[in-house]
């Protein structure tokens, strides 16, 4: 793998090879929404794509029929618009069905029960686009009338979530149908779960009980997940699953994966219970042969590390070794989105534990882990990753895993900069600074103020050979320059004393009399002090360059700010400098 290389993913176009990680993030969704549009395109205008140049021709990459082929009032063209997920058309048709006295059949109607069950009385996403299409097609309306409070609309019910109204077509529906099976309840029930209406579900349970009927595991692994939200003790929460288990026994209704898991994501809101409790399903799963899955690892560590004064407990390098032995595949819906690889590494930060974090990085690196961190998530997880290289390993393996990383695995974050500007200091190899401030600019962080001041404050302390000097004074330049006005849109950073000082120091040690001048003259400007160690730098760079006029003009200087040093520097300046008459 070439470490300088970006992500695979934006190598077929190089002039979108992102600098840092908000560029990764932006050109990563921007090629995920060109996909999309895509999609879009061809599920509604598919008429332009009835061609087949393709030859051979191969179906299954062809677009889909997404448009109802029966016409007409039957149960064929209902189960064909449910089959299209078509929630409005597939309700207006039941209704015309039962109004004209033609039976529906049992099946066909729970097929409707699940479809509503699924979109909560919403609509399906085709149906979204295709209304929006039709809005925005309507004549002699104008279309920015329309586009805002639509987009409105659909911002409130993203952060929200569509909600199981009361008397929705799911539940008029249930209401109407002559007969009901456990398949007519058990959809209820995950449909009122699904949608946050938790108690509903549970009076479902209740009549789903009292008709002699018995619940699938689906159900009650929905049954299980609403438990924090119809209890607020958690023994209560804890007594009320396990009801759930008992009555799980009892229908002789065999526990899978998803129901220990929607268990322990329970247990997570229990406090001591769930840690308490949570070995004991642990150890229920191994008798019961099932293995766990990623989410199933990732609800144990929340239960344990889940409160911020909890003293550290072995149960995360535990996990770590279980999870080490296996190639995991996606078997829950939670797997990969609630394993943060990232979060278990932070909690590796906390207990200051390189070891168990070189342990979670090689499971991640085994088979194909990886897959289950997006970008955004990977990135995170190599930035705190690094952050703890520099914090506990040695600057030689600190600065090997920074070449292999940068910027093929990750894109370093600013505290990333200043974490490695630490470790530097911390091994006093601070002659690396130069090619540390290369790889910034390259990230686009020259305006960063904490991290420049950070660079200033390293580089100006002490006093090295002169070709660092050189380097020093190279990348005090680029700092200036950052503090330029560069266009009409991009404001200049403002000037500190301490930056300003240390601007001063740098130029000073490498030769650079004028340069420093230069700065110098900013104090003023800028309303600014310079320190003592400032001035006496830089009369040293002006006897060693034999500069008397800049050595007058900082005594001027120090005189207009009525700094308490003139008559030192005055003094100095007499001694050290041969002057002309008129000079003095």
């Amino acid at each position: 793998q070439d470490p300088t290389a970006a992500h695979y993913m934006f190598q077929d176009d190089p002039f979108l090879m992102p600098r840092n990680a908000a560029n990764s993030r932006l050109y990563s969704l921007s090629k995920e929404s060109g996909k999309n549009a895509a999609k879009y395109i061809i599920k509604n205008f598919p008429q332009y794509f009835d061609k087949t140049f393709a030859d051979p021709n191969v179906p299954c990459l062809m677009p889909e029929t997404l448009t109802p082929q029966i016409e007409g009032m039957s149960e064929e063209a209902l189960k064909e618009r449910i089959h299209l997920r078509r929630v409005k058309e597939s309700v207006d048709m039941f209704d015309q069905l039962v109004q004209a006295g033609t039976p529906v059949s049992l099946e066909t109607t729970n097929s409707l029960l699940d479809l509503l069950s699924f979109y909560g009385d919403g609509e399906s996403a085709s149906e979204k686009q295709e209304e929006a299409k039709e809005d925005l097609e309507e004549p002699g309306v104008n279309a920015s009338e329309q586009k805002a409070p639509k987009r409105q609309f659909q911002r409130g019910s993203q952060s929200s979530g569509p909600r199981w109204r009361e008397n929705n077509h799911a539940e008029r529906i249930f209401k109407i149908m002559p007969e009901r099976n456990a398949h007519s309840y058990c959809t209820m029930i995950r449909g009122m779960v699904k949608h946050g209406a938790a108690s509903r579900a549970y009076d479902m349970y209740t009549d789903l009980l009292n008709e002699r009927h018995k619940a699938d595991v689906h159900t009650f692994n929905a049954l299980i997940r609403a438990v924090p939200y119809l209890k607020e003790r958690f023994i209560e929460r804890w007594e009320l699953a396990k009801e759930f288990l008992t009555h799980m026994a009892q229908q002789e209704v065999q526990p899978n994966l998803l129901t220990f898991n929607a268990l322990l994501k329970t247990l997570r809101r229990c406090g001591g219970v769930g840690r308490s409790m949570c070995l004991m399903v642990l150890k229920e799963m191994e008798a019961l042969d099932i293995e766990p899955s990623l989410a199933t690892y990732d609800h144990l560590l929340s239960i344990f590390y889940r409160g911020v004064d909890l003293p550290p407990s072995g149960i995360i390098s535990e996990v770590l070794d279980e999870v080490e032995k296996r190639d995991f595949t996606p078997q829950d819906p939670d797997d990969g989105k609630d394993f943060h690889i990232s979060d278990n590494l932070h909690w590796c930060c906390d207990l200051k534990d390189i070891k168990l974090a070189y342990q979670l990085n090689k499971t991640m690196g085994k088979g194909d882990n990886w897959k289950f961190l997006d970008v955004d998530r990977l990135n995170g997880y190599w930035s705190k990753f690094f952050s703890l290289l520099c914090m506990m390993e040695q600057i030689e393996v600190v600065l090997k895993w920074y070449k292999e990383m940068s910027p093929s695995l990750f894109y370093p974050t600013p505290k990333n900069i200043l974490d490695l500007l630490q470790a530097l200091d911390a091994a006093d190899q601070l002659e690396v600074i130069p090619s540390i401030w290369e790889d910034v600019k390259q990230l686009g962080f020259t305006r960063k103020q904490e991290l420049l001041e950070e660079f200033l404050s390293l580089m100006s302390r002490d006093q090295h050979p002169d070709e660092i000097q050189l380097a020093f004074a190279k990348c005090a330049e680029d700092i200036k320059a950052a503090h330029e006005p560069a266009g009409r849109e991009q404001l200049p950073l403002e000037w500190t004393g301490s930056t300003l000082g240390n601007v001063v120091v740098l130029f000073s040690r490498a030769g650079r009399t004028q340069d420093a001048w230069t700065m110098m003259e900013h104090f003023q400007q800028a309303n600014r002090i310079p320190t003592d160690k400032v001035m006496d730098e830089f009369l040293s760079c002006a006897k060693q360059t034999n500069c008397p006029d800049e050595a007058i003009k900082l005594v001027k200087l120090a005189a207009s700010l009525g700094l308490p040093s003139s008559q030192r520097l005055k003094s100095r300046t007499e001694e050290e400098f041969e002057l002309s008459e008129a000079q003095k």
